[in-house]
């Protein structure tokens, strides 16, 4: 198989409800089998220009299109190009559309009308490929986070897709799923010459995959075209004071920190059994201490968020307990309204927790509930305090997204979405801070940011946790750790 062309020329993109363009006058050209490493800061318009070239950015009411983007010459939109671009987001969950693994990776090819005979002949040289070396009937519910995003990628190969575009596909998963997606990429684009285009943060994952480095400004043009790796041996250290991560190989100061002790106990769970319906995992006895960061850590499927979930009061446990110092009663049958000024808590997926349509309104929507009481309908909420107002126009502006009060939380870049769901959760200043995966699509700038903001929580006596994968995070936050095994 011949991979696919790209090829830009002045293209841009303005979102329907945003003044200035995600992305513009952006030119460039890849070449058939090429692969490409596309980076730029949190917000740059990354994700956005890899939707573009899949050909699902959207139709002439959801924003404007300038210039030209073609796939082997045939214009982005065109329903023919369908079928040249395989995408794999970054939520392995969310790219899940079948009960069984064998229909899952069928599910792509029978959209594009491929025969039956020619679909089941196809799927297990995917699976194969991608290694998942699972039967066809196996229950996709039972795969690991790195085993989902495998089988998306399995369902891009079963189409035929010549060009491949990865969006931080290894932002949410543990060591060992990062290293069996990044061999299994490596091995596909080898065997079938496809074209591969990765957004990621984290780009040290992929310096022994790809051979050239596209850099996006924070304006939203081209900023740099080079080979790998000398676009790091020549604008390493401009990159990452203009907030992109660089390995630090490149560096000639490394990221350090200092951690400090843990106080004494702001939550405790005793014999704590956590799950849905039926139990994951073994008991948890465990403490979360004032002013100090726990990361909790452990392989994907382990239990983690679960865990933070019922210590958070969102989850009611199966059995066992948990205790707040200072405060009577279990969290999960407190009122919202006190759960929240309580333990605030981040969810994996930012999306899960906006309910309006601004940012500013998402900062305050936590002020107004204060005190409310569990029966108030939220339109009739009370007007937020003017030191609620005061602090959640500083954390959107230490957070980098004050010039993104007006906009819908729901169109902006994955990282921003991020940065959002974090200050929601602080503007109630709660005891306790729980936070499920808090750094993935950061660039280097926000990442020290919301570092920094922790730090500065812990020091004023709050306990924060996060569950993460992230070894930086851990390095300069891991003051007390929970490991969770399976």
């Amino acid at each position: 198989m011949r991979g696919a062309g790209v090829m830009a020329r002045g293209f841009g993109w303005r979102h329907a409800s945003r003044k200035k363009p995600a992305l513009h006058d952006i030119s460039f050209e890849i070449a058939p089998g090429e692969r490409v490493l596309l980076m730029g800061e949190s917000g740059a318009g990354k994700s956005t220009l890899l939707t573009a070239i899949a050909g699902v950015l959207g139709g002439d009411d959801e924003g404007d299109f300038y210039g030209s983007l073609t796939v082997d010459g045939l214009d982005v939109r065109d329903p023919a190009a369908r079928g040249l671009v395989g995408m794999v987001l970054q939520d392995p969950d969310s790219q899940v559309i079948a009960s069984r693994v064998g229909d899952d990776v069928a599910f792509g090819c029978e959209n594009l009308g491929v025969s039956r005979e020619e679909i089941w002949r196809r799927v297990p040289k995917a699976l194969q490929l991608v290694g998942l070396d699972l039967p066809l009937d196996h229950p996709t519910a039972q795969l690991s986070g790195g085993q989902k995003q495998r089988l998306a990628l399995a369902g891009v190969i079963a189409m035929g897709a010549r060009l491949i575009v990865l969006d931080e596909p290894t932002a949410n998963l543990d060591p060992e799923g990062v290293r069996d997606v990044q061999r299994a990429i490596a091995d596909v684009v080898t065997e079938t010459g496809a074209t591969l285009i990765v957004v990621e943060h984290q780009v040290s994952t992929w310096l022994d995959v790809a051979t050239r480095g596209l850099v996006i400004s924070k304006e939203g043009t081209l900023l740099y075209d080079a080979p790998l790796p000398e676009l790091f041996d020549r604008h390493g250290t401009e990159l990452a004071e203009a907030g992109m991560w660089v390995p630090e190989r490149y560096l000639a100061e490394p990221l350090t920190g200092s951690l400090v002790p843990p106080g004494s106990p702001a939550l405790r769970t005793q014999d704590l059994v956590v799950g849905w319906s039926t139990p994951v995992g073994a008991p948890h006895s465990v403490v979360l201490p004032e002013g100090a960061s726990t990361v909790i850590t452990g392989a994907n499927g382990a239990g983690k968020s679960t865990l933070a979930l019922t210590m958070a009061g969102l989850l009611p446990p199966l059995s066992g307990e948990v205790t707040v110092t200072g405060f009577n009663g279990l969290p999960h049958k407190w009122s919202s309204a006190t759960l929240a000024q309580r333990i605030g808590f981040v969810f994996q997926d930012p999306e899960h927790q906006f309910l309006t349509s601004s940012v500013e309104q998402e900062m305050l929507l936590a002020a107004r509930a204060r005190g409310a009481g569990r029966r108030w309908p939220w339109s009739s909420l009370p007007p937020a305090p003017q030191d609620a107002k005061d602090k959640a126009g500083e954390l959107l502006e230490r957070l980098g997204l004050a010039h993104l009060a007006a906009a819908n939380p729901f169109t902006l870049s994955g990282g921003q979405k991020r940065r959002l769901s974090v200050a929601t959760a602080l503007v109630s200043t709660p005891r306790v801070l729980i936070l499920d995966e808090p750094t993935f699509g950061q660039d280097r700038r926000t990442f020290l940011q919301l570092v920094q903001l922790l730090r500065e929580l812990t020091a004023s006596g709050t306990a924060v946790a996060a569950i993460t994968h992230d070894d930086l995070y851990i390095r300069l936050l891991g003051d007390h750790r929970i490991e969770v095994c399976k």
